[in-house]
């Protein structure tokens, strides 16, 4: 666990940013996942002090890598492996409350479907709007 240089993609796996280790090589390809600033491939090594910006779902992670391991283990060790920034935290938790507020308003799912006797009022009412048009 004590490794000089661990691949970008399995550190990402083992600090459970990714289920699996291929999604976090896709994402990293994909350029969801810089380091010290700069876009990298799957096979990069990431060092201890590096600075990684992850973006998964539209949240985006600041991270400085604290430790290194090229295996997955439980979610407490995982967490051991890097500290979020400040800036992140206080950045995700803005976005996160933005969100809830974005969807204080909404009726999810809706109510329920028009039953029989709805539908039935629905009908006569566009039946007499189209009488009063023509």
């Amino acid at each position: 666990m004590t490794e000089e240089k661990v691949r970008i993609d399995k550190w990402l796996w083992a600090a459970r940013f990714y289920k699996t280790r291929s999604m976090a090589a896709k994402a990293v390809t994909g350029g969801h996942v810089h380091v010290n600033g700069a876009r990298v491939k799957a096979a990069r090594s990431v060092g201890i002090g590096d600075e990684l910006r992850i973006v998964r779902d539209e949240i985006e992670f600041v991270v400085i890598v604290q430790g290194l391991s090229e295996k997955r283990g439980p979610a407490t060790v995982a967490r051991t492996l890097y500290e979020e920034t400040a800036e992140s935290l206080a950045s995700r938790e803005k976005n996160s409350e933005e969100r809830r507020l974005m969807h204080l308003g909404r009726d999810f799912p809706p109510p329920k479907r028009p039953g029989k006797r709805d539908r039935r009022l629905i009908r006569k009412f566009i039946k007499k709007s189209h009488q009063e048009e023509g």
